[in-house]
C-alpha cells in the first residue's frame, strides 16, 4: 500500500544518498557526536566535516523518521504515559512520552508545563498521530492526567499506580544517555527536534532481543535494515 510521503530529495548534494543515510543512522542510532560520526567516516576514507553531518541530520533526519513511523506495525492498545523533567538553560521542561505496552514510543512533546491543559495538548497529538484510541492508558498519579482523560478519552480505562508504569520509565534511558553525551540540550524547539527523530530511528532498530533467539533475532535485525535501505535509499511514490 503506497503512502503519501515526502520523498528524500538528495539533489545538488555531493555525497551518494549511502553515505549520508549512513551518517544520520549512526548519529541517531548510538550515543556519538557528530565529531565522533566525522571520525568514523574519515576511517573509511570519507573526508567530510562534522557541520556537514549536522546538515544532513537537519535535512533528512524527520523524514527518515517519519516514513519509518508510517511503515511500522500497528501498534498496541495499552498506553504507558509518563513525564520526565528536562533541564534547558536552568529552566525546567517536561518530556511528556508515551509507549506501547511492547515498548514501541508512540509520540514525545516537549512542554514547559505539566498541568491539565499540557497533559490534553499531548492527548491530542498522541491522537492526531496516532488516529486510534487506546483500550486502557496507564500513568502515575500526576491530577492532570485524569483531567486531561476525562475530557478526551472518557471512554478509555485509566489506571494510575506507579508501580504499574516501569515500562514508560524506562523508555526515558535512552533520552538521559544522549541528554548527556550533548551536555544538555539547547532549548526546547532543540530537544522536541532531535528526539522526535530519534525515539524512531533508535526504535526501530531496538529489539526485544531477550525474547528472540539467536537466529530470529539475525534474521528479525536484517528486515528493519531492508526497511531502512527503502526508506533511505528509494524514491518512494506519493
Amino acid at each position: 500500500m503506497k503512502t503519501n510521503t515526502i520523498a528524500p530529495d538528495y539533489k545538488g548534494f555531493r555525497f551518494p544518498p549511502e553515505i549520508m543515510s549512513h551518517a544520520v543512522w549512526l548519529y541517531f542510532r548510538f550515543s556519538l557526536s557528530f565529531r565522533d560520526v566525522e571520525e568514523l567516516l574519515a576511517q573509511r576514507g570519507i573526508v567530510v566535516t562534522y557541520e556537514t553531518i549536522r546538515q544532513w541530520c537537519l535535512k533528512f533526519g524527520q523524514t527518515y523518521a517519519n516514513e519509518l513511523r508510517h511503515r511500522r506495525p500497528h501498534c498496541g492498545d495499552k498506553w504507558h504515559m509518563d513525564k520526565v523533567v528536562l533541564t534547558i538553560r536552568g529552566k525546567k521542561h517536561y518530556l511528556w512520552r508515551a509507549v506501547d505496552q511492547h515498548g514501541n514510543v508512540l509520540d514525545i512533546l516537549v512542554q514547559s508545563r505539566r498541568n491539565r491543559h499540557a497533559a490534553k495538548r499531548f492527548f491530542r497529538k498522541l491522537l492526531k498521530g496516532l488516529q486510534y484510541a487506546p483500550r486502557v492508558i496507564i500513568t502515575d498519579k500526576l491530577k492532570s492526567y485524569g483531567a486531561a482523560k476525562r475530557e478526551i478519552l472518557p471512554g478509555v480505562e485509566h489506571r494510575q499506580h506507579k508501580g504499574l508504569n516501569n515500562r514508560a520509565e524506562n523508555s526515558h534511558q535512552p533520552t538521559r544517555l544522549r541528554e548527556k553525551k550533548m551536555r544538555k540540550f539547547k532549548s526546547a524547539k532543540h530537544a522536541q527536534c532531535f528526539l522526535a527523530v530519534f525515539s524512531h530511528i533508535t526504535g526501530h532498530f531496538q529489539l526485544r532481543r531477550h525474547h528472540l533467539n539467536a537466529g530470529e533475532y539475525r534474521a528479525m535485525l536484517q528486515d528493519r535494515f531492508l526497511v531502512w535501505s527503502e526508506v533511505t535509499t528509494v524514491q518512494m511514490v506519493a
